[in-house]
């Protein structure tokens, strides 16, 4: 029986699913670092999925997909789209940013996916934004044209930080001296996290014992240490100055959203933090934004399910 695949590939997991007129199902998370290739990767599910032909296969990986070959930004594998489709066996293969799979999901995702993080109502058809802090930190706008929902690609992840109070100021003179610039992507995402909590701690004068982002994250969460719970403070903040900045750029009159692996875990530290306030404290422009509707997306397959979207428009069957 002809069937259709989906894969949402970070750099620390691949995540693939079988494509049903309604969803997705039958999901397997893999390791990346097990596999040395995407296609064996790909190929271990297909073994595990006997009963079913796979034909046609869409993935969204975390790098940028420019041409033919796909090289990826924080893991180790690279590819040809061409050669990995002939590996496969399929007849047709999409490769797509992540982050334009995670885009395709937003029209798709209902009231009980997403969890709305403070006021504002958000305009039909407006212009829409996606961030997402994880392995690294992917971006993504998508906007409505008279052939429907058009994804515009980019590499937002990657702008400079620009601090906003004194402690980012902190954080910002730490990966100036350790990185030699200071990205976005350095803050909010697994590393950032880490990073924030080595500036707060060497700061403070204190010895920075974590070593693992999901440490620091269990520590603020359970009030067992203040460095760490500072330092998931801030990551609020700045994701909320960082999602004012995605406002403006576009008029997001029909909001921003947070996907990503790392901000789902805590959303309820998120709705009590500052990360509203920041959203909105843009001086003479607060009125721009206010209105502005932010959310964060509390269904763990928006990925695939994005990629799904991608992929039924793209086939004919």
């Amino acid at each position: 029986m002809s069937q259709k695949f989906v894969a949402d590939v970070g750099g620390t997991n691949i995540r693939v699913a079988r494509v049903t007129e309604t969803g997705v199902t039958d999901i397997k998370k893999y390791m990346c670092n097990d596999f040395a290739s995407i296609d064996l990767a790909i190929s271990q599910y297909f073994s595990e999925m006997p009963e079913y032909q796979f034909t046609e296969g869409c993935i969204g990986i975390a790098c940028p997909v420019l041409g033919d070959q796909v090289v990826m930004t924080n893991h180790s594998w690279a590819f040809s789209q061409n050669a990995l489709c002939s590996q496969l066996k399929l007849d047709s293969l999409f490769v797509i940013n992540d982050f334009t799979a995670v885009a395709h999901s937003l029209p798709v995702l209902n009231d009980s996916q997403v969890v709305q993080i403070g006021d504002g109502t958000a305009k039909t058809g407006g212009n829409i934004a996606v961030f997402g802090p994880g392995t690294g930190l992917g971006v993504e706008h998508i906007t409505m044209t008279s052939t429907g929902w058009q994804t515009l690609d980019g590499e937002g992840g990657h702008v400079d930080f620009s601090p906003v109070d004194e402690t980012d100021v902190v954080v910002w003179r730490y990966l100036q001296k350790s990185f030699g610039r200071a990205s976005a992507e350095e803050v909010m995402s697994g590393r950032g996290l880490h990073n924030i909590y080595t500036a707060l701690a060497q700061d403070a004068g204190k010895e920075a014992t974590f070593a693992e982002p999901a440490q620091i994250t269990e520590a603020a969460l359970a009030g067992t240490c203040d460095i760490a719970a500072a330092t998931l403070t801030q990551f609020c903040r700045i994701m909320g100055s960082f999602a004012g900045n995605l406002a403006l750029n576009m008029a997001t009159t029909g909001g921003i959203f947070i996907g990503g692996g790392i901000a789902n875990r805590f959303p309820e530290f998120i709705q009590n933090s500052d990360f509203r306030a920041r959203f909105e404290a843009k001086g003479q422009m607060k009125h721009y934004v206010k209105d502005i509707p932010t959310y964060l997306i509390a269904e763990p397959d928006h990925g695939l399910l994005g990629a799904a979207a991608y992929l039924q428009q793209h086939t004919a069957s």
